[in-house]
């Protein structure tokens, strides 16, 4: 049972269904629109997941393997799948019932504090579940004490972080009916802030490039991004060439490049040439994101509405927090150019790790993953798209391609110490929760541990009740 019901919490499409559902039901909706609405949700984010899953394992991965390749690029890839899998291998029970109950506590402090956000990314719930498993495990808890501490900690973090992206997802999307449900948090909060140094040009947006009357066809989302980035794949791809990848061993190469599998398959009279293979891979990444958005859209025209029950009967003021695609729709232009300029920020940030590694002290090179450099660092171009315009969300994507490729590293020493020495983490928040929650699970040991986790759980509960609440005034 329990497996049964951890299987739902981590499939997000049946379990933003199954809220849609219960939220409708709350409203006392016709039969007709409670069935439309919770397929529609489900469908939505089957959609979403299947566009993501499509760019992961097509696109997205075998740019980043043919990147560096031309390049020469060499270090550790973060990646939250990877080290995950690892984590539940030895952890998987705990992580189910931290999971479980953590979710639960998500609602309860909605309920009871300000932090009115309930975390629906159920794929990035679990991840967090496992990663706080280990990290409880190493301070010395087990058993119940183990659940509830990991539960509590999990809680907070899924009701915190989409607190600290609202105010800007609100200038974002127009509402405060919508929150931001990512694990990539503090980097989209980062980039915000450091894009409000251009604020008086916020109304400069990327969605309003001027473009020539001959080149208006880029305003088309997806006319822009296949261009862009056949233009990357035939560029990159041919510097590979020239290297001679096309003439190594392709069981060689596999074993270091594991996702050219379809590249190496080329170059024969019968098959496909590389430049061809190129320009196909350009245009399925812009299919990809095609698929994304259609998800998103389908989604958050039934989620919001569905939602509005549960804030009205069980939490009162409960806002859904979505994966970060949910953005993509509102600044589509912001999006190509967050991925693109974070990507850079991740190559300076590793060629800044080098110096640092040959100069002061030996540390992690830490590549730049093409999937997390997309996801988060599109959601980056957006936040500081908002905040700062054209120049902010250059800026915000730059530095935060920068800080996911630092962070990462700073958090490997944590990693090195659970014995996941050449994995770690690609999105902001995991590497926050693990250099903070790493390092004082293993000085503070057992019952004070424990104590800390119920204290950051408490403290918004008590908060609320505490401290005096703000009274909106009426304007005349």
């Amino acid at each position: 049972m329990l497996a049964f019901l951890i299987n739902i919490l981590s499939t997000p499409s049946i379990l933003v269904g199954i809220l849609a559902l219960v939220g409708l039901i709350l409203q006392k909706k016709p039969v007709e629109e409670i069935v439309k609405g919770t397929t529609k949700c489900i469908v939505g984010f089957l959609v979403l997941s299947a566009g993501a899953s499509f760019l992961q394992s097509g696109s997205l991965l075998a740019f980043g393997d043919v990147f560096n390749y031309a390049f020469n690029m060499q270090g550790v890839v973060p990646n939250n799948e990877a080290i995950v899998s690892y984590a539940l291998q030895d952890f998987g029970t705990e992580t189910a019932y931290i999971m479980a109950l953590g979710m639960i506590l998500n609602i309860v402090l909605a309920r009871f504090s300000r932090l009115k956000y309930i975390f629906l990314t159920g794929h990035h719930t679990l991840y967090m579940a496992a990663m706080i498993a280990v990290l409880c495990k190493i301070g010395g808890l087990s058993g119940l004490p183990l659940y509830i501490g990991g539960g509590m900690l999990l809680a907070f973090i899924s009701a915190a972080s989409p607190a600290y992206c609202a105010p800007t997802m609100e200038k974002i999307v127009e509402t405060d009916e919508l929150a931001l449900g990512h694990f990539g948090g503090f980097g989209y909060w980062f980039s915000g802030t450091v894009a409000k140094l251009f604020a008086k040009d916020k109304d400069n947006s990327t969605e309003d490039i001027n473009f020539p009357q001959r080149l208006t066809f880029l305003r088309d989302t997806t006319v822009s991004i296949g261009i862009t980035m056949v233009l990357f794949f035939l560029i990159v791809t041919g510097i590979a060439v020239a290297k001679g990848i096309l003439n190594e061993d392709p069981a060689a190469l596999l074993a270091v490049y594991p996702n050219l599998g379809s590249l190496l398959n080329v170059g024969a009279e019968t098959q496909t040439h590389w430049a061809v293979w190129a320009i196909t891979s350009g245009l399925s990444f812009s299919g990809g994101v095609y698929v994304i958005l259609s998800g998103v859209r389908l989604i958050v025209s039934e989620i919001v509405p569905a939602f509005r029950g549960i804030a009205e009967k069980l939490v009162p003021g409960a806002v859904p927090a979505i994966d970060c695609p949910v953005v993509f729709p509102y600044a589509p232009n912001a999006v190509l150019i967050g991925f693109l300029v974070s990507f850079v920020g991740g190559i300076v940030g590793l060629v800044l790790l080098s110096v640092f590694n040959n100069t002061i002290a030996p540390c992690a090179l830490i590549l730049p993953g093409v999937v997390p450099h997309f996801f988060c660092g599109a959601v980056a171009g957006v936040y500081g798209n908002a905040e700062g315009g054209i120049k902010g969300c250059v800026l915000g994507s730059f530095l935060h391609g920068i800080l996911i490729t630092f962070l990462p590293a700073l958090c490997m020493p944590v990693m090195g110490a659970l014995n996941f020495a050449n994995c770690t983490f690609s999105d902001a928040d995991f590497s926050v929760v693990g250099i903070l929650f790493g390092n004082l699970a293993q000085r503070v040991q057992g019952l004070p541990l424990l104590i800390v986790c119920i204290v950051i759980f408490a403290a918004p509960i008590v908060y609320n009740y505490v401290a005096p609440k703000k009274v909106k005034v009426a304007e005349d």
